[in-house]
């Protein structure tokens, strides 16, 4: 299936700009990609994790644009994902043959909190915090020779990758002394090593015909397998067993032999980056590197927008901030332009297979990999 058409709402803060107005320009951009009006799609999927009841039909019915079924999806970080891949059954079933996906989010400021964890976690510093964020990265440190010095070369990468995208909540290009000259969060992560919640929408028009432009060869989610005492899903289970395959990899693995390729195939990846290290256990997880190959796949400059593999040359969420629902489209958003030629100066020259990754809080991780 072919992705017809994307659009987005840029993210950052918007005060004067309501979510259902976010989520309709995206909306807008996106169909009118396609070519696509009302009544030109059979089902919508919209994709948020703090919008509340029926957002989806708050948007689209903020466009006149009711009646098809609009199903709300929630999974964290990887809602759209999770919406995507619904989309895609949707199409590859024959049920529909035009689809809409959507994300949309206004996110609260500070520290992003969760009813998937029980009020004793997130006490002890084990929910979606920079203390869980700040373990999982000191667990890195020990495992793959990850220092603090790696951690503020992430940022500097994405940070100067965002300044080219007009979207991203942050585009200006900062120096290493400047990332570990911001203040300690929780250690090792300093405050500029954190990603900021923040708002926008972003969607895609799916559709069954394959004709030139960008395809999707899969989209995967998976969930957690329980056991590992740093797991995203069951902290402090008790079992510190490097066997437990994280969903990530599970996701990954899925993705690859759906589509037909291999992580030496891709020539582009937009990779959560929830926090610096959150990238960097990511090129790991994706199977990019071996285990425990992060730091040295860093630091060959591989990854760099110059590089043999660009990672997140959007910039990623350490410059675009993340509105929850809408942050995995916002990936599939930017490599779709990537495909087309259309990334401007972040372009990746000749890119024809590209992957994005999600981790999302509710214990799933989606892989989607796009080709031309």
């Amino acid at each position: 299936m072919e992705v017809a058409g994307v659009g987005l709402h840029p993210f950052g803060r918007h005060p004067g700009t309501s979510l259902p107005a976010m989520g309709a320009a995206a909306v807008r951009a996106a169909l009118a990609e396609a070519e696509v009006g009302r009544g030109g799609f059979q089902a919508a999927f919209c994709a948020t994790a703090y919008a509340g009841v029926a957002s989806g039909h708050k948007v689209l019915g903020a466009l006149g644009m009711t009646g098809m079924p609009i199903v709300d999806v929630e999974a964290g970080c990887a809602s759209g994902a999770a919406a995507l891949m619904l989309a895609a059954s949707a199409i590859a079933s024959g049920q529909r043959d035009t689809v809409l996906v959507f994300g949309v989010e206004k996110m609260p400021k500070g520290i992003i909190r969760s009813s998937f964890f029980d009020p004793w976690q997130e006490e002890a510093g084990l929910a979606a915090t920079p203390a869980y964020f700040a373990l999982r990265a000191q667990r890195l440190m020990e495992t793959s020779g990850v220092t603090k010095d790696h951690l503020a070369s992430v940022v500097v990468k994405n940070r100067a990758q965002g300044a080219g995208n007009p979207d991203a909540m942050f585009r200006s290009a900062v120096a290493a002394a400047d990332v570990l000259g911001s203040r300690v969060v929780c250690e090792p992560l300093h405050l500029w090593m954190l990603c900021s919640p923040n708002e926008g929408a972003a969607a895609v028009v799916l559709r069954a015909a394959r004709r030139s432009g960008v395809r999707v060869d899969s989209a995967v989610l998976r969930s957690h397998l329980p056991g590992a005492v740093l797991s995203e899903s069951t902290p402090l289970a008790g079992l510190a067993d490097e066997s437990v395959v994280p969903p990530s990899t599970l996701a990954a693995d899925a993705a690859y032999e759906e589509a037909g390729v291999g992580p030496e195939d891709l020539d582009v990846v937009e990779c959560q980056d929830t926090d610096a290290a959150r990238e960097l256990l990511g090129y790991e997880e994706l199977r990019l590197c071996p285990p425990g190959g992060s730091a040295e796949l860093l630091e060959s400059g591989a990854t760099a927008l110059a590089g043999r593999l660009p990672v997140n040359p959007s910039g990623g969420l350490l410059s675009k901030g993340e509105p929850l629902g809408a942050s995995a489209l916002g990936q599939v958003v930017e490599l779709v332009r990537q495909l087309r030629g259309q990334g401007a100066e972040r372009q990746v020259p000749g890119a024809r297979v590209a992957l994005a990754h999600t981790v999302g809080r509710g214990a799933n991780a989606g892989v989607v990999i796009l080709t031309r």
